[in-house]
C-alpha cells in the first residue's frame, strides 16, 4: 500500500515558512497542519506568532488553538493529533502540508516513534525533584548513559523524564534503539534557508512588532499570577522571559532583548537539528517556483 504523501516545511523561525505553506496550499490543493508546540494554546497569539485569520487566505489550518493554556501539551499528544489531521486531509483528497515546528515533534509524528507510558510514581518523582541538575545527570549516567547523547545536563525536565521512563521499565535509549527510525509517510522535507545577518534582522523586527501588537498585555493577562509560571505553556520563548519582569527584577526592555537572544539561539539550533536529522531539500524563501517544481516532481514520482 502506498504511503500518504506529506510535505514538511521547516527552517529557522522568521524564514518565511508560513508564506510558503500558503502558496503551496493554493497551487497544489493542500491544507496546513501547524507543527508548532506553542500555537496549540488558546489565547497565546502574539508571543507564538500565530497566523491571523486573514493571513490564512481561506486555507484550512489544523492544530491551532486546540488546548487550554493551563493544560500541559507534549510530543505524544502532538504525534496523535498530527497523524489524525494527516488522515483527515488525505481522506478529503487534499495534500497535507505541515508548517514549521520543533524537530522532535515533527519526527515523532512522521516517523515510527512509539512512546512508553511510564507508571506514575509520585514518591520517586518527589525524590528526583530534591536533586540538583548535576545529581540527576549523574544518576541517569548510571542508569541509561546512552540517553545522555541527546539530553543536556541542564535540561532538567528531559533528564527527569528519562529517569522516570527507566524507573518504570525499559530505559529510554533501549526503546529508541528498538525502533527503525523510518518515516511512516512519503515525506518531502522542504527547508527554508536564510542569510545569518538577515535572519537576525528579521527576528529582531518580529520581536519588536510583537511588543507593538501588545505582547506585554497578553502575557500579563495570562501569566501575571505566580501559580501560572509552572505551566508548560509559560516555558515557551516570548513568555518565560517575563518572569523577572513580574518579580520587578528586570525592565521591559531587557525582557525584549532576552526574547531576541533566545529566539536567535533557537533558530540556530533548528538549523543544526534539521540539517543532521532529516533529508531536507533547502531553498531560499523567495524560490517559490523552484519549490513548486520540486514538489510537482515528487508528487508525480
Amino acid at each position: 500500500m502506498d504511503k500518504i504523501k506529506v510535505i514538511a516545511i521547516v527552517g529557522p523561525t522568521g524564514s518565511g515558512k508560513t508564506k510558503i505553506s500558503i502558496e503551496l496550499s493554493k497551487k497544489l490543493d493542500g491544507e496546513i497542519i501547524s507543527g508548532d508546540s506553542m500555537q496549540v494554546y488558546r489565547k497565546m497569539d502574539i508571543g507564538t506568532a500565530k497566523i491571523k485569520e486573514d493571513e490564512k487566505e481561506g486555507i484550512p489550518h489544523y492544530l491551532l488553538d486546540i488546548q487550554e493554556y493551563s493544560r500541559p501539551y507534549n510530543v505524544c499528544e502532538f504525534q496523535k493529533k498530527c497523524r489524525e489531521a494527516i488522515e483527515t486531509i488525505h481522506q478529503k483528497g487534499k495534500l497535507p502540508i505541515i508548517c514549521g515546528g520543533t524537530g522532535l515533534y515533527l519526527k515523532a509524528a512522521l516517523y515510527d516513534y512509539t512512546f512508553q507510558e511510564e507508571q506514575k510514581d509520585e514518591a520517586y518523582r518527589q525524590e528526583l525533584e530534591t536533586k540538583t541538575n548535576e545529581e540527576l545527570y549523574q544518576l541517569l549516567k548510571e542508569i541509561d548513559p546512552k540517553s545522555l547523547d541527546s539530553i543536556h545536563v541542564n535540561n532538567r525536565k528531559r533528564v527527569i523524564r528519562a529517569l522516570e521512563i527507566a524507573h518504570s521499565g525499559k530505559n529510554k535509549s533501549a526503546i529508541e534503539e528498538a525502533q527503525n527510525h523510518e518515516p511512516i509517510y512519503d515525506v518531502l522535507w522542504i527547508g527554508l534557508d536564510i542569510d545569518r545577518e538577515k535572519l537576525v534582522e528579521k527576528i529582531d523586527e518580529r520581536v519588536d512588532q510583537m511588543f507593538e501588537e501588545g505582547l506585554e498585555q497578553e502575557v500579563v493577562d495570562l501569566f501575571s499570577s505566580p501559580r501560572t509560571w509552572e505551566y508548560t505553556s509559560f516555558q515557551g520563548i516570548g513568555y518565560k522571559e517575563f518572569k523577572p519582569y513580574f518579580l520587578k527584577e528586570a525592565s521591559l526592555e531587557s525582557v525584549k532583548e532576552k526574547i531576541k537572544i533566545h529566539t536567535r539561539q533557537y533558530a540556530k539550533r533548528q538549523m543544526t537539528w534539521f540539517s543532521r536529522q532529516v533529508p531536507v531539500h533547502w531553498f531560499a524563501s523567495d524560490q517559490i517556483e523552484k519549490i513548486v517544481e520540486k514538489v510537482r516532481c515528487w508528487l508525480n514520482a
